[in-house]
């Protein structure tokens, strides 16, 4: 943290972050819990397959389109407004599922839910890049890192509190995910040079001479460079997430290599988000992610060849390495933003890129489902790697933003 943010606390600073990071580890139990209700949930209503995956593709749309009005709020009047907005959504939104006897109303609270998720993830990441300047690569992976992280440790009295009582675990869990994002809006709070409350007038840091809000950096070339790598970044992990159970499977090794590979995805990336945040302080941003890129992609390609050759060992070591390789881009992008653009507008600035997601969803899902029956489940994952490998390539050609000309 430099000077003049120190003597805005009375503590060190990090303390900010573990307060993001446990709201974003509560808001992160919509995404990563989901595999542990839907089949409940389904039971429930009735709800066929395809009904199933619509709830969750819903809470993916309103969960990356909603982190621009809550950026856009958060650079303009501090974070206080969209934590406590989150927070009624993250509550109503669980709550509406539980109580929810018809699809629309299973529809309405994950939605809900994805409008809550959004506005405390963008909150929560963009907290360190407002308040350090050293070392901020190792705050923003912590607090990413507490997305899956904090899921991975719930999950398992989760999956067993919705089959023993469905309704009342999610009441129990809505209240608490509502009162951590609480307790964030509390706590939480910007550098008094972040925030002027007026609505229109820039959050101006003190060290930065020009802040270039999102109609300047969309006119810049290196904003559609990132957001390509975004998209390719997301459709990979998607890709890997949502299917490698199912691809192990179709390389009839053994049930346990699939649901291993599945919780060594979950770990791999909770930890290459730290890692990666704290390499790219030492390193460099740019060079971080090319480098980490790569390297997903070449450990993806290998995860193929010891698929095939029956290694279910070294299968699910290999696809854990490709997610803690892929994961620095959450530490890194929110951070590369804010170098580039300034970190006035860094929340909506970051929301802006974030709705690559969505495309990324099509590319690792409904795409990725027809090269699997077109060409094959090894040929998709090797493209899969290839995506990979030239995202990383990409980065490369990156270069400095000039903000006197954006």
């Amino acid at each position: 943290m430099d000077r003049i943010d120190r003597r805005e606390l009375r503590f060190s600073g990090w303390e900010l972050v573990v307060v993001a990071a446990l709201a974003m580890g509560a808001a992160g139990i919509y995404q990563f819990g989901w595999s542990s209700i839907r089949l409940p949930l389904g039971e429930r209503l009735g709800a066929p397959e395809s009904a199933l995956g619509t709830v969750f593709t819903l809470f993916v749309v309103f969960q990356t389109l909603g982190q621009f009005p809550a950026g856009w709020v958060r650079d303009r009047y501090g974070p206080r407004l969209p934590l406590l907005a989150g927070a009624l959504c993250l509550t109503g939104g669980f709550a509406a599922l539980a109580v929810a006897r018809s699809l629309p109303a299973a529809y309405l609270g994950y939605a809900l839910g994805g409008v809550g998720v959004s506005a405390i993830y963008t909150v929560a990441v963009n907290t360190p890049v407002k308040w350090f300047t050293d070392r901020r690569g190792l705050a923003t992976g912590i607090v990413g890192m507490s997305f899956p992280g904090l899921s991975f440790l719930l999950i398992p009295g989760l999956r067993s509190g919705v089959a023993a009582d469905f309704e009342r675990t999610l009441l129990v869990v809505a209240a608490a995910i509502g009162g951590v994002a609480l307790v964030a809006a509390a706590v939480l709070r910007d550098p008094a040079e972040s925030t002027t409350g007026d609505g229109e007038s820039p959050a101006v840091d003190a060290t930065e001479e020009h802040a270039v809000g999102w109609r300047g950096v969309v006119r810049t070339w290196q904003f559609w460079l990132l957001y390509l790598v975004f998209v390719a970044v997301n459709g990979v992990g998607l890709m890997v997430i949502g299917k490698i159970v199912s691809y192990a499977s179709a390389l009839s090794l053994p049930a346990a290599a699939g649901t291993a590979a599945a919780s060594a995805v979950a770990l791999s990336e909770a930890g290459g988000t730290v890692v990666g945040g704290s390499l790219s302080d030492r390193f460099g941003r740019r060079r971080t992610v090319a480098v980490s890129l790569v390297l997903c992609g070449v450990a993806l390609a290998g995860a193929v060849a010891a698929g095939e050759a029956g290694f279910g060992a070294g299968f699910v070591a290999l696809v854990g390495a490709a997610a803690l390789f892929r994961a620095p881009v959450f530490a890194v992008f929110p951070n590369l933003v804010a170098d580039y653009y300034g970190r006035a507008y860094s929340s909506e600035n970051y929301a802006a890129l974030y709705t690559g997601k969505l495309f990324g969803g099509v590319l690792g899902g409904t795409v990725a489902s027809g090269l699997v029956i077109a060409i094959g489940w090894s040929t998709s994952f090797v493209i899969g790697a290839a995506l990979a490998v030239l995202a990383g390539l990409a980065m490369v050609f990156l270069r400095p933003v000039d903000t006197g000309a954006a």
